[in-house]
């Protein structure tokens, strides 16, 4: 089978595709037929700066998901030619990922679907939704009476936040640094231009979603009203921990701090997502499809930042 195969720090300018066997099928695993996938900025952590931790075991497959059908579903009790999805638990770092014409996953994180989305769509969903999903109900409880802030809104995890949320009916102000991106956060009730200090620029948001990370945590911990709640889910201000962060001081009275850590997603919250896709007949964000011949092109446009919103790869 093709794959891409990574033994060493990678740019995306500098990805090919090799020849490697297809995995031989074990005892709790299960040999999915890719269909799809979509990139992740996890996987250029991995690619840039990750894979030289003596913990990844190289040469390694990245992929942290994917979209396909069952070739061999061993003792899975799943059937061949099923759509699944899978995702995370490891995925492309403890093990081969998504980034071949097929993977051997642990049957732990292969979840049966129910759509009729098409595959390029359906891969845009699983790691991007489930984050979505989880940081909004699991730690943020969102209604339909919220005002929620979502800084850093352009990307893929933020589009299909600012999705969702509309969706449940609540009031949304996005951000984005980037004037020119502005038009690319419309769906929101207001898009805001962020400077790296929100604190007194906006008003009435008990629940905001983090995306750009440590680099401005503090600022959206005093941006919310007081017996907010604030949820860290994304590292796209290139800050990773936060030095010197002192919790008594730092998160202000009656504001609650949360993270999202996307590692263990479970069949039931993979049929909720679908189930409120399919109620609310959403249609995935995508923001370019490539076909696996070129990956490479793909995951340049990633590193460049070329592509607004999930890039997908279709086999």
């Amino acid at each position: 089978m093709k794959a891409v195969l990574l033994d060493k720090l990678t740019a995306g300018r500098d990805i090919v595709l090799s020849e490697c066997p297809v995995p031989e099928v074990r005892p709790g695993w299960v040999l999915v037929k890719v269909k799809a996938f979509g990139l992740n900025h996890s996987e250029k952590l991995l690619r840039l700066n990750e894979l030289l931790e003596d913990y990844i075991q190289k040469p390694i497959i990245p992929g942290i998901e994917c979209v396909g059908e069952v070739a061999d579903p061993s003792d899975s009790g799943l059937a061949v030619g099923q759509r699944v999805v899978a995702l995370m638990g490891g995925m492309g770092r403890s093990f081969n990922g998504s980034y071949a014409e097929y993977a051997l996953l642990p049957r732990r994180i292969v979840f049966t679907v129910d759509s009729n989305l098409p595959w390029e769509l359906l891969g845009a969903v699983p790691e991007t939704y489930f984050t979505a999903w989880g940081s909004l109900f699991e730690c943020l409880h969102l209604t339909a009476d919220d005002v929620l802030l979502i800084r850093g809104a352009t990307c893929a995890l933020g589009y299909a936040s600012i999705q969702i949320a509309k969706a449940v009916g609540c009031r949304v102000i996005a951000t984005t640094h980037r004037k020119e991106k502005l038009s690319l956060i419309a769906e929101a009730d207001e898009a805001v231009l962020d400077d790296g200090r929100l604190t007194g620029k906006i008003h009435g948001a008990a629940k905001a979603l983090d995306l750009v990370g440590p680099v401005n945590l503090k600022d959206t911990l005093t941006a919310v009203e007081k017996g907010g709640i604030v949820c860290q889910a994304g590292l796209l201000g290139g800050v990773y921990t936060l030095n010197g962060f002192d919790p008594i001081k730092d998160i202000p009275n009656g504001v609650c701090l949360t993270g999202f850590f996307s590692n263990y997603p479970t069949q039931r919250l993979m049929d909720e997502i679908f189930a409120f896709l399919n109620e609310h007949r959403l249609v995935p964000f995508c923001g370019k499809v490539f076909d696996f011949a070129h990956i490479g092109d793909a995951i340049a446009a990633q590193d460049e930042g070329k592509v607004n919103g999930k890039i997908v790869i279709k086999l």
